[in-house]
């Protein structure tokens, strides 16, 4: 095995376990509603918007009578994108760097009595190839006993994207942007 795996498998422990390594979840999980006061107005659901964006996720679907709003998929952040606030944790960060992950979220704001209720969904997914993947070797590489094949039509990438494994849900990032969401809709 490689040593710079090793040694992230070694700090697993440390960094509050390695998500990579353990079995995918599909359990439900219950996210508590946060209720804030007034109604659902435009204002309201522009600054939930608003906090959608400043997770860097992008708005796929929006239902205003049913009250939901839907992202597209976001790519977890590694190690060295702090820029990024997806992976809430650093084993999310660890999880992110070593196998490609992403995340969708589901935002449904609910009139009621005492406000509005805000409650956030968040799935996880981690790729999941068909089989081998294949690398190039660089373009300086050739074999010495053929010449060099001039074909331009040739396919590089599979033809039909790769398969995703559902995790769950995470349940980190769910409470991290449901307080984002509250805080941008109380201001």
């Amino acid at each position: 095995m490689h040593p710079h795996i090793l040694t992230l498998l070694a700090l697993a422990p440390l960094v509050g376990g390695c998500a990579a390594l353990m079995p995918p979840t599909t359990a439900p999980m219950s996210t508590a509603a946060a209720v804030v006061p007034g109604s659902l107005t435009e204002t309201t659901w522009e600054r939930t918007v608003d906090a959608l964006h400043a997770f860097h996720f992008s708005i796929e679907k929006e239902n205003r009578l049913a009250g939901t709003i839907q992202t597209g998929y976001l790519t977890g952040a590694g190690l060295l994108e702090p820029w990024h606030y997806d992976s809430v944790t650093l084993g999310d960060r660890v999880e992110s760097s070593l196998q490609p992950i992403r995340r969708r979220a589901l935002v449904t704001l609910t009139p009621t009595e005492s406000g509005v209720q805000v409650t956030v969904e968040v799935i996880k997914q981690r790729e999941s190839p068909r089989g081998p993947t294949r690398h190039a070797p660089g373009v300086a590489t050739y074999p010495g006993n053929r010449p060099v094949q001039r074909d331009l039509n040739v396919v590089l990438d599979e033809s039909a994207p790769p398969g995703w494994i559902t995790l769950g849900r995470d349940s980190t990032l769910e409470r991290v942007l449901q307080s984002a969401i509250v805080a941008h809709i109380r201001r």
